[in-house]
């Protein structure tokens, strides 16, 4: 499970005294014999409130116990699951979760839950199965609707996934997250899009802290008040896919004179097509053609003969708007393969992209990833790879001392590995896409000029590696790079930092 920080006492907090106080009722209660059904909702309950009062061992040792007594009881089934997922033990939640289906198969809660787990963990097929399970117990589940959005516009039917969305999010576009603290929490709204494309913020988000309210800004009522916040944090990070998501996030910023992180404004201008064209004239950088490209044109006889017209040749890329981590995304090496690519990937408009050969002389290619956080900049990772679409996950660094210590000089050193000239370019990128918090990936060519593959807001700062001595020299430059984040959120927001907690950047 996820340890949790440490944190000073704090003045009382009023909802959190009231929770302390229903503890002690429910105690009291639960020391006298009373009726067996209503007691047993009380322990539940009690198991539940320790939960939300940070008390782990407690919590989970009296769903054990109530779970030992009563095996298939659904609330109690689906409460424990909800804690473990709370605590980070997903894949104990997701087996709690299957059981209590198991025993209560047309119950939509349990499905939904399950649902949401397996949707975070990117298997959309089995979480449609959970969602049109729920949608068939109740065809008004806003939550199952929300996940089957979800899972239609993964496959790229944005139209199904707008339909379920809007029967979601109607009445349910807000909603404030677990606050664990025991002082007066800061108030911060965090603005998301229905369809993805957003910031993963949890690792940088304290609930000890800040009492998140999240807004889905692409199906908020118009007329429906702000909560109250003390700064927003907007996590609508892909353009390609989010345009009127931030169209409505520029509109609720307007509303609020609070602070905002990644200004909607500025996440607006870093699709793949814009970043091509405004940072190709920084001095070291070298961005890639890009054009949107109609389904019907790329798979019609002309194709080849329209993508030269256009300044294109092979081979080439084809990637899907809005998805990530390699996915929808192919390289094209001839004209006789066009037809094929086309036809597996989803959309009607597809990206056709410049390929930037990123191989050293070793034949493998590199793939920088750098963060830009409150406009410095944070080495995370380098993934080197045989293959053209680097990943860290896929790439070849656990196998390679080689490659690690490679790595491990970029992390330790970026300038000197990169050369002034490059760096130059990554400031230079910075400034200009003025993002509060975001990424490049990149590889350099043999002058030393910068090859862009993007520059936005949804790059990913990954959980820290296991505790493996392979990856020890990967922890700091992760750890820093959230600091600098946490940081910057507590700068802006007006919280000190913890007297212990020492700032990078």
């Amino acid at each position: 499970m996820t340890a949790r920080p440490n944190h000073a006492p704090a003045p009382a907090w009023a909802p959190r005294l009231m929770q302390e106080a229903r503890l002690a009722e429910l105690d009291a209660q639960l020391a006298l014999p009373g009726d067996a059904p209503a007691r047993l909702q009380s322990e539940i309950e009690r198991a539940a409130l320790l939960g939300a009062l940070d008390r782990n061992a407690q919590a989970q040792a009296a769903f054990i116990d109530i779970l030992r007594r009563h095996p298939t009881h659904f609330s109690a089934l689906n409460e424990f699951g909800t804690w473990l997922a709370a605590e980070g033990a997903i894949d104990a939640a997701c087996r709690v979760y299957a059981e209590a289906i198991l025993h209560h198969p047309d119950n939509p809660m349990a499905r939904v839950n399950l649902g949401n787990l397996l949707l975070r963990a990117n298997r959309h097929a089995e979480a449609r199965v959970h969602y049109e399970a729920a949608l068939k117990a109740d065809p008004d589940h806003a939550a199952a609707h929300q996940g089957m959005g979800a899972v239609l516009a993964d496959e790229g039917d944005r139209d199904g996934a707008l339909a379920h969305f809007r029967k979601g999010f109607r009445g349910h576009a807000v909603s404030t997250l677990p606050y664990r603290g025991s002082g007066p929490p800061i108030p911060l709204l965090q603005l998301v899009s229905s369809g993805g494309g957003n910031i993963p913020t949890a690792p940088f988000l304290d609930d000890c802290v800040f009492m998140t309210t999240v807004v889905v800004a692409d199906h908020l009522d118009p007329a429906t008040p702000l909560p109250p916040h003390r700064l927003i944090f907007n996590a609508i990070g892909d353009p390609d896919l989010c345009q009127p998501a931030l169209q409505a996030a520029i509109r609720l910023t307007a509303q609020s004179t609070a602070p905002v992180i990644n200004d909607p404004h500025a996440v607006m201008t870093t699709g793949r097509i814009d970043n091509a064209a405004r940072l190709a004239g920084l001095r070291g950088v070298i961005t890639a053609r890009t054009l949107a490209v109609s389904r019907a044109t790329l798979a019609g006889a002309e194709a080849a003969a329209w993508l030269g017209a256009n300044g294109f040749a092979f081979p080439l890329l084809l990637r899907s708007p809005g998805y990530h981590t390699g996915r929808n995304f192919v390289l094209v090496e001839k004209a006789a393969d066009l037809a094929t690519a086309v036809a597996a990937l989803p959309g009607e408009e597809l990206l056709a992209i410049e390929y930037l050969d990123a191989r050293a002389a070793d034949g493998s290619a590199r793939k920088y990833r750098v963060m830009m956080i409150g406009g410095e900049l944070f080495p995370l990772h380098l993934a080197i790879s045989r293959n053209w679409k680097v990943h860290y996950f896929t790439s070849d660094m656990a196998d390679h001392p080689d490659h690690r210590k490679e790595e491990m000089a970029f992390l330790e050193n970026m300038g000197g590995v990169l050369g002034d000239k490059a760096m130059a370019a990554l400031h230079a990128i910075c400034t200009r896409l003025s993002l509060d918090y975001g990424g490049i990936d990149f590889a350099l060519n043999a002058d030393g000029d910068l090859l862009l593959f993007e520059a936005n807001a949804t790059m990913v700062i990954a959980a820290p590696p296991d505790n493996d001595p392979r990856w020890a020299y990967r922890r700091g430059a992760i750890s820093a790079a959230v600091e600098a984040v946490v940081a910057m959120i507590r700068q802006r927001a007006g919280v000190a930092l913890p007297a212990n907690v020492e700032q990078h950047g």
